[in-house]
């Protein structure tokens, strides 16, 4: 049975997708096919994580709570709609082999670090408390049959 965190799985999660950005910002102006190839990955993982926090904890972190409307998940869920935003802003330049992508950029950092920061301190933690091992091994075995159409999409 998995006994790993929540917490400690998306702040992983978080800092590997981080990671891949930085490659792609590092990279986009002097070897733009490998800048591409790390923003089609990043760009996956993400809506990979946005999929299945909204899908899979969130829900679950309501249940437990009984937060709904208005909530931390509520939230999060705008905040995800507004980085959703900032990604197919970049993707759109990616697409076209641009790399004048430094404003949106920065829109999407700013965005994702609170947002990281607020589900790493508050959220992620009270799920974790709120859970029995039975419970976040079903988290996990949901997240890892979720079909990767439903979030592979890129350029």
């Amino acid at each position: 049975m998995n006994t790993q965190k929540v917490t400690s799985f998306y702040e992983a999660d978080h800092d590997r997708l981080d990671g891949l950005f930085r490659q792609f910002q590092q990279l986009k102006r002097t070897e733009f096919a490998k800048a591409k190839q790390c923003f089609k990955e990043f760009k996956f993982g993400l809506q990979r994580h946005i999929i299945w926090e909204e899908e899979i904890l969130f829900p679950l972190f309501e249940q437990k709570t009984g937060m709904t409307n208005g909530g931390p998940t509520h939230v999060m869920r705008m905040e995800h709609r507004l980085i959703g935003q900032y990604l197919e802003a970049i993707h759109e330049r990616v697409k076209r082999n641009d790399p004048a992508s430094d404003s949106d950029e920065q829109m999407l950092l700013n965005t994702l670090s609170a947002h990281n920061d607020k589900e790493e301190q508050i959220l992620y933690p009270a799920i974790d408390q709120s859970l029995l091992d039975a419970e976040r091994a079903k988290v996990f075995e949901t997240m890892n049959s979720m079909p990767e159409e439903r979030y592979n999409s890129c350029c």
